[in-house]
């Protein structure tokens, strides 16, 4: 660990929480350099999907740069991108009725962020926008703009303009749409809301909480753009590919987005990847106007035709995605319902679910626990109080079970030794009156 310590700089964060040298990882386990297993349901915070050294992938990467394939092309054209948009639109696009151009960007999550922002500016000639409280879409400036975690907008060392802050479902309580309040404001010209150039919001916010937005929240959202002639823009980052059940998470919802942002598991193997997907009529970029080097990543073209070819020609995986998810539903309420007296919550859906422990306080002592027993789960939310199942997707049964069952035990134990220290303090506060 000395390197580390040494010359890695301070802003590193996962690392502090499970503090050991990995060296090999396969499937749902990641081995530390002495090679002990620890389950993975942090999973690359959703990159990895399928799995790590998913076979079917390696395999097939392996050709490639076996026979010397076409590693680094900025945006020309390559067999290996070719093949990946053939896949990605007669697999993805094509079943679901999505007439989508496909913009390829800077490589990470971000960058596909700050290309639909600028798009959507570009093409409606305004630039406000509407975001949402305990969004996350990136820490680049014009996607932490739209960002509510207020420890990444104060690293920013900048002004962050252009955005206008509106709730989220669910933000102000069960019985309130907030949607209608959006189309209040856009409605009165007194309200000083700016007429937005389009509204960006995750279906399930996965760094906010693990909120997800109903069905019929989404599908009055829509409304609302439609009437003020607003852009709807999808951050599907990391519900996306398959994390709520099927491909986009803003399927079971039944709307069309006009953009969609995809990235972490897009590659299938956890190389960088990042997509803009867009209605053909706002493609009016000019060449060039938003590029990057690494733009064309072909190793992760392999990677992720491979992962859509075997994992979404038919119905049978997001069929196992749906019912692992069942199961976790399951699972999460019985152990709410056993314990945080009554507190814990549980929040998501699909495979992309938590439990609420009301503060971080209490989850970082839980999630530290369970490391201590083989499993890496992180935390999320405003506090950090959200223990967050992101485990991989082909995660087998009996693997799933282990992990729900360590979670259950810390928990158990945490809250254990809180009603022990709550019990002596009410018996020295008791012999405190009594003298």
């Amino acid at each position: 660990m000395k390197i580390f310590e040494e010359i890695e700089s301070e802003v590193q964060s996962y690392a502090r929480s499970f503090p050991r040298v990995f060296h090999r990882a396969k499937g749902e386990f990641l081995y530390d350099d002495n090679g002990v297993g620890y389950l993975d349901f942090l999973a690359g915070a959703g990159t990895l999907n399928y799995g790590h050294n998913n076979p079917l992938f390696k395999n097939a990467l392996m050709d490639y740069i076996a026979e010397d394939g076409i590693t680094h092309g900025l945006d020309l054209h390559t067999r290996a991108k070719g093949r990946f948009l053939e896949s990605f639109n007669e697999k993805i696009l094509k079943p679901r009725n999505l007439d989508y151009v496909v913009q390829f960007t800077g490589p990470t999550g971000t960058n596909a962020v700050e290309a639909a922002l600028k798009l959507a500016r570009n093409v409606t000639g305004r630039e406000n926008v509407i975001a949402f409280t305990n969004g996350f879409h990136g820490v680049s400036l014009g996607a932490l703009a739209a960002t509510g975690n207020s420890h990444h907008r104060g690293a920013s060392g900048a002004s962050l303009n252009g955005v206008t802050r509106m709730p989220y479902d669910g933000y102000m309580g069960e019985d309130i749409d907030t949607t209608a309040y959006l189309d209040k404001l856009l409605s009165d010209s007194s309200s000083g809301v700016d007429t937005p150039a389009a509204v960006i919001v995750e279906t399930v916010q996965g760094e906010g909480g693990i909120n997800a937005a109903s069905c019929d929240w989404l599908r009055n959202l829509e409304t609302v753009c439609r009437k003020h002639g607003m852009l709807l823009i999808v951050d599907d980052i990391q519900a996306g590919c398959g994390r709520t059940g099927s491909f986009f998470s803003f399927e079971e919802a039944g709307i069309t987005p006009d953009i969609v942002t995809l990235s972490k598991s897009l590659s299938g193997y956890g190389l960088p990847l990042a997509v803009v997907l867009f209605k053909p009529e706002l493609d009016q970029w000019q060449p060039g106007e938003h590029n990057g080097t690494f733009r064309g990543n072909n190793l992760a073209f392999v990677t992720a035709t491979a992962a859509i070819e075997h994992y979404w020609s038919d119905d049978k995986f997001a069929s196992e995605i749906q019912r692992k998810g069942e199961y976790v539903a399951r699972r999460l309420q019985a152990i709410v319902d056993q314990s945080g007296q009554g507190n814990f919550t549980t929040l998501g859906r699909g495979m992309f679910q938590g439990i609420n422990c009301v503060n971080g306080e209490l989850a970082g002592e839980i999630t530290r626990k369970a490391f201590k027993k083989g499993l890496i789960i992180e935390t999320s939310g405003a506090d950090d109080q959200v223990i967050k199942f992101l485990c991989p997707l082909i995660i087998s049964q009996e693997n799933l079970e282990r992990g729900i069952d360590i979670v259950e035990d810390a928990i158990r134990e945490v809250c254990a030794s809180e009603s022990s220290i709550t019990q002596a303090e009410d018996y020295f506060e008791d012999v405190v009156k009594a003298a």
